[in-house]
C-alpha cells in the first residue's frame, strides 16, 4: 500500500505528524457503512464479525486511497459488554432501545468487563486489530477505537437522563465515569497490544455540553485514556462530532496527537487556537461530509480539500468532518483521493 514514490502509508503519516515532507497528504477518512457496502455485506455482519469488517476495510483502502485500516464500527462495543441489550437490524445501525442504567443504583452493580473475553464485542474488535496487523505488515496504520468516558456514560444511561444527571447529581456521574474510564483504558491497551498503531477516542456527547462541563466531565478522562495510549506506544486521536468551537482549546489539552474537527468548526480559527497550546497537534478534517461529499460534485470536493489544506497547517490530515455517508458517489471519493497529491 504505497505510492510510486515508495512512501508507505505508515511512513507518510509519521512524516506528516513530524511536519516533514510527504508525497501526498495522508487520507485519514473514517468509513463504516460505506465500507460494508463496498463488499455488499449486511451491516449486521459488518458490526458483529471482524472478518467482514476487515475485508471491507481492505477493499475500501485499496479502492479509495485511504491511509489507515480501521476497527471503528459503532458506539456499542463497551456498552454491550457492560450488559446493555443491543439490537442489530439486518441493514441498519445497531440500536440500544433501553439504556442499561435505569435507576441510580444500577451503576453500582455494573461489571468491569474484560476486553479479551471470548465472544464479547470488545474481543471482536481486538481480533480485528490482530488480523489487520497480520495483513498490513507495518505498511499502513492500524486504528483501534474506544468510547470516551462521557460518551460511554451516555450510552449506558441515555443522553437525556445523563444531561439532567450532570446538574442534579454530578458526583454520581463522576462515579460512573470512573467505571467507564477503567474499561476504556483496558480496551485501548488491549488493542495496542494486538497491533493498533492509532487509538481513536469518540466523545460525541462532549459537543453538547458547555466548556466548564467538558473540562470536568470529559477532558480529565480523555487525558487518562490518552496517557495510557501513549505509554502503550500508539498515537492518540480525538474525535468529537458536532460544533466543538467553544472547546477546541480544551481539546488541545487532551493529549491527542491528532484532533478531528467536524464541519461546523472554522478550521483556520481552530488551527490558530490550537497553535497557542501545541503547534505539533495535527488537525484532521473538516469539510461537510453531506453537503460536499455525499451531495456534491468532484469539483466541489477538490475545492473543499484545497480550502482545508490552506487552513489546516503543515500537519493537516485529510478527511471530511465525520464518517463517509452511506451512498456517497464513488467519483467523489476518488476526487478526495486525487486531490491530496502534492505537486
Amino acid at each position: 500500500m504505497s505510492t510510486s514514490s515508495g512512501m508507505t502509508s505508515t511512513e507518510r503519516l509519521a512524516a506528516r505528524l513530524a511536519g516533514q515532507p510527504v508525497d501526498r497528504i495522508p487520507n485519514m477518512t473514517l468509513v463504516m457503512q460505506f465500507a460494508a457496502d463496498q463488499i455488499g455485506v449486511r451491516l449486521a455482519d459488518y458490526y458483529q464479525d471482524y472478518h467482514v469488517l476487515c475485508e471491507a476495510n481492505f477493499v475500501t483502502v485499496e479502492r479509495f486511497g485511504l491511509d489507515l485500516v480501521d476497527a471503528i464500527s459503532d458506539p456499542y462495543r463497551e456498552a454491550a459488554d457492560f450488559g446493555a441489550r443491543i439490537v442489530f437490524p439486518d441493514d441498519n445501525l445497531p440500536i440500544c432501545h433501553t439504556p442499561l442504567i435505569q435507576h441510580l443504583s444500577d451503576a453500582a452493580a455494573l461489571p468491569t468487563p474484560d476486553p479479551l473475553t471470548p465472544g464479547s464485542r470488545m474481543r471482536d474488535r481486538v481480533d480485528a486489530i490482530r488480523l489487520f496487523h497480520e495483513r498490513v505488515g507495518g505498511q499502513i496504520p492500524v486504528q483501534g477505537w474506544v468510547e470516551g468516558a462521557l460518551a460511554e456514560a451516555a450510552d449506558l444511561r441515555g443522553v437525556s437522563a445523563l444531561m439532567y444527571d450532570l446538574y442534579d447529581r454530578p458526583e454520581w456521574v463522576e462515579t460512573l465515569l470512573e467505571k467507564a474510564v477503567e474499561v476504556a483504558i483496558n480496551f485501548a491497551v488491549a488493542q495496542v497490544e494486538a497491533g493498533a498503531t492509532i487509538i481513536g477516542l469518540g466523545d460525541a456527547i462532549a459537543s453538547q455540553v458547555g466548556p466548564a462541563a467538558y473540562r470536568r466531565f470529559a477532558l480529565p478522562y480523555e487525558q487518562r485514556i490518552f496517557e495510557a495510549v501513549r505509554r502503550a506506544g500508539a498515537i492518540p486521536r480525538l474525535h468529537i462530532c458536532g460544533n466543538t468551537t467553544r472547546i477546541v482549546k480544551d481539546m488541545a489539552h487532551s493529549g491527542a496527537q491528532i484532533v478531528d474537527l467536524d464541519w461546523q468548526v472554522d478550521l483556520g480559527a481552530a488551527r490558530a487556537a490550537v497553535d497557542e497550546i501545541d503547534p505539533a497537534i495535527a488537525l484532521c478534517g473538516n469539510f461537510d461530509p453531506v453537503a460536499v461529499l455525499y451531495e456534491g460534485t468532484p469539483d466541489g470536493v477538490r475545492r473543499a480539500v484545497e480550502a482545508c489544506r490552506a487552513a489546516g497547517g503543515a500537519r493537516w490530515l485529510a478527511m471530511p468532518g465525520c464518517e463517509v455517508p452511506r451512498g456517497t458517489p464513488v467519483e467523489n471519493m476518488l476526487a478526495l483521493r486525487d486531490a491530496l497529491t502534492i505537486n
